[in-house]
């Protein structure tokens, strides 16, 4: 068998070893944001390959009535106008004083709209009926990159979110002519300035540096002339138009090739490019499976996209079935980006999100806000998630969410929860000041029915889904041996499970 037939075949327990539990929660950790001991139990059932499928098993466009009530709630921010049509109809016939006015406020109501817009995406993280959609739509959010802090309107932020969820599994040809066209991206990028007279070369230079091809793979000049052949992309408020009088209708020529080119023709010779497949295959690879795959993984998943004319369903299925995605490079040693620390943490002790603005203040010292990505390069992730300033606020953030604790906040806050942050032993301490209903049911108690090692076993088991090492766990059973008359006995041992360097990676 080549190595390359090798590096994709599909994990076999019958070659590769059992499918385990830690398998089944490594799949629902990349593919999602973590596995609940039912949908382990489920994983394990359909074995690895019809789990792939049923993760997979998702709409690519939401279904009518869905469509019509999952969407950020804006109605309570008094002034917030949804689109650009109500933005123009509040400012027309106004004095430059009230002009000024009614900007300040809209300023304002959109700010609170775009804290509302990525409340409302956390909670699909975690309560959503389809993880690995919403997982997609995060990964191709640090891929197609646009920023609220530059984008004025929460609710075009709110379409391309969309966009992502929409067309995530769907076809990366298609893909990349609506990302084209989406408002947000074209104010990001500033297409929507891109005029003959004066082109702005923003998003043809991030089209191929970033979105498709990688540095080296195209020229200087093939920058300037891919951005003529997008002159006149703008949008109208909410809608794209094509604003023919602002369009270089003259020849241009693009890797070799000479022609009157508009975007679309620009986008297609593009993926003709034989750096282009295999690009979007690392970038894939590098989010779900591991940093700096092999140059056979690459080719290979390179070569699926390809061959299935750009449809993306077949390589993320050949992804998470592979017995690459289940090698040692891969479980367990993946630094969990902010979102799947918050997300997955409030997933696994279904203790639900706190308030949006304490959490997106945590987020934000972490390196990582939804819808704010720091530029167009997105999030580096990997080892960029840990340094001296953020690892205190993972760990006081999973403590805050188990109930042991204030998430960090900002400003005078933030400097006060400074100095009240419960670390090591005050971490611990901190658990017994927990009342029965802080977090979901079921974690106070417990002593009476199971043992000392029945009862951290379940929970390692749960929070950390690997096995962790004998001094460790010989630990845990002796704290909470020592503490089985305290009814919060068992929430400090989850406050210290979620607190081991363990923790930290999935």
């Amino acid at each position: 068998m080549s190595r390359l037939a090798t590096n994709l075949q599909p994990y076999d327990p019958a070659i590769d070893g059992a499918y385990d539990a830690v398998k089944a929660a490594h799949l629902l950790n990349r593919a999602g944001f973590g596995g609940r001991p039912d949908e382990i139990a489920r994983v394990l059932e359909l074995g690895p390959v019809k789990a792939v499928d049923w993760l997979l098993d998702f709409p690519d466009a939401p279904v009518e009535e869905q469509s019509k009530t999952d969407v950020p709630d804006l109605s309570r921010i008094e002034g917030y106008p949804r689109t650009f049509a109500e933005r123009r109809k509040l400012l027309n016939g106004k004095s430059p004083e009230e002009r000024q006015m009614l900007q300040q406020m809209l300023n304002a109501s959109n700010r609170e709209a775009m804290s509302a817009t990525i409340g409302w995406w956390l909670k699909r993280m975690v309560d959503g009926p389809y993880p690995l959609q919403e997982k997609l739509t995060l990964f191709w959010h640090g891929h197609f990159t646009t920023s609220a802090r530059d984008e004025r309107s929460a609710w075009l932020m709110w379409q391309q979110n969309e966009l992502l969820r929409r067309q995530g599994a769907g076809n990366f040809r298609e893909f990349v002519r609506q990302i084209s066209r989406d408002p947000a991206m074209l104010d990001y990028l500033n297409n929507s300035q891109n005029r003959k007279k004066s082109p702005n070369e923003n998003y043809a230079r991030e089209l191929m540096e970033l979105f498709t091809l990688g540095i080296g793979n195209y020229t200087e000049r093939d920058i300037k002339e891919a951005a003529r052949a997008f002159t006149g992309w703008a949008h109208d408020g909410d809608e794209f138009i094509y604003r023919a009088y602002d369009h270089d209708k003259d020849a241009k020529t693009f890797f070799g090739r000479t022609g009157n080119f508009d975007g679309d023709d620009v986008i297609e010779i593009i993926l003709q490019q034989k750096a282009c497949a295999p690009y979007i295959a690392e970038r894939l690879w590098t989010f779900f499976a591991y940093e700096n795959p092999e140059p056979a993984i690459v080719d290979a998943l390179g070569g699926l996209i390809r061959k299935n004319k750009w449809s993306l369903r077949p390589a993320i299925r050949a992804l998470f079935t592979s017995r690459a995605f289940y090698s040692s490079r891969a479980v367990g040693t993946q630094i969990k980006s902010p979102i799947q620390l918050v997300v997955g943490t409030a997933r696994l002790l279904g203790s639900g999100l706190p308030e949006t603005r304490r959490l997106v203040n945590a987020l934000e010292q972490m390196g990582q806000v939804p819808l704010m990505p720091p530029n167009v390069k997105g999030w580096p992730g990997g080892r960029h998630w840990i340094n001296t300033s953020t690892l205190l606020v993972r760990y006081n953030t999973a403590l805050a969410l188990v109930g042991g604790g204030n998430a960090p906040s900002g400003g005078r806050e933030r400097r006060r929860a400074a100095a009240d942050r419960p670390s090591g032993a005050a971490g611990a301490n901190a658990a017994r000041e927990m009342t029965a209903d802080t977090v979901g049911g079921g974690f106070a108690g417990g002593g009476s029915r199971q043992s000392p090692e029945q009862t951290v076993d379940e929970w390692v088991h749960r929070l950390i889904q690997r096995p962790i090492g004998s001094e460790k766990r010989a630990a845990l059973v002796e704290t909470l041996s020592s503490r089985m008359d305290d009814q919060n006995a068992v929430r400090s041992i989850i406050q210290l499970i979620v607190s081991m360097p363990e923790y930290q990676l999935c």
